[in-house]
């Protein structure tokens, strides 16, 4: 099963989508637990809340092309880097100065987190990611984006483009907060997978990137979760170690594909996302 986020009469509302791709409205089915994404991660048992509901949901159904939001509302959205070989080898290479900064950061005991985007900052499903005026390379980063509870659980995951201005981040290490936080700088969804599916595996889900420009493919990429250096719950304990989440957060868990170094995103760009059970996320590229 899917949730949704889409825009209903008086404002967003959050749906639930069965086995079969039927839509069904769950904030009607159950108005206080499903008011938004942080009133059902807020709940003691988000995956529980959604069992309870799904049967109540059914009499409220929706059209198959309800619009689409980003599937978050209050959420902060963090990302881990380096979590992958190729993105450790391409940190390295963009590096004017970096070194075995990033072998370091590959193999310590601590991974890398940093803060990403506010919910403002989050683009939906079809609605555009932008590029850096003041960067002349850039590219998205496909990931594996973890939704997490009030109580630092995992219960879904969706699909994430953590859209990094590789020019300005290979500078200085230190200018990643400019090369990663801009208007723009991040997608979401197009739904939350839930994390309770049987036989799930978070470490065997396969990523797939595809770029389009003018309708021509110029860049595709696959990569699997199985590749990741470190594991989602090793990631999530280490965010809320000490920071709470009241509202629930959104972790994005660090990219296995790289386009090569002669590519960066133009104005018009179509970028795809896939991960099973999540969807696909597609975005328009548009420049500040």
């Amino acid at each position: 099963m899917k949730l949704f986020r889409f825009a209903g009469v008086g404002g967003p509302r959050l749906g639930i989508e069965d086995e079969q791709g039927a839509r069904h409205d769950l904030t009607a089915a159950s108005p206080e637990a499903f008011a938004s994404v942080a009133s059902w991660l807020a709940s003691p048992d988000p995956l529980g809340a959604v069992r309870d509901a799904r049967a109540r949901a059914e009499a409220h159904p929706l059209p198959p092309d309800v619009p689409l939001l980003a599937p978050i509302d209050e959420q902060d959205v963090w990302a881990a880097g380096v979590t992958y070989e190729r993105s450790r080898n391409a940190r390295k290479e963009e590096s004017a100065g970096g070194g075995d900064f990033y072998d370091r950061v590959y193999d310590a005991e601590r991974p890398e987190l940093f803060f990403k985007a506010m919910p403002r900052l989050v683009a939906g499903p079809g609605a555009p990611v932008r590029v850096r005026r003041d960067s002349s390379w850039n590219v998205p980063e496909p990931e594996l984006a973890l939704v997490v509870s009030a109580a630092g659980r995992i219960v879904g995951y969706t699909a994430g483009n953590d859209v990094s201005s590789r020019s300005i981040e290979g500078d200085n290490p230190l200018y990643l907060p400019q090369a990663k936080i801009y208007d723009g700088c991040c997608a979401l969804g197009p739904a939350i997978a839930l994390a309770d599916e049987p036989g799930l595996d978070l470490r065997a889900l396969s990523i797939q990137l595809a770029i389009r420009r003018k309708g021509e493919a110029v860049f595709a990429g696959e990569t699997s979760t199985a590749r990741m250096r470190r594991a989602p719950e090793e990631l999530v304990a280490y965010l809320t170690r000490e920071l709470s989440f009241p509202a629930g957060v959104v972790l994005m868990t660090g990219t296995g594909i790289v386009p090569p170094d002669s590519f960066t995103l133009e104005a018009g760009d179509l970028v795809e996302i896939t991960i099973p059970g999540a969807g696909t996320l597609v975005n328009p590229v548009a420049q500040g």
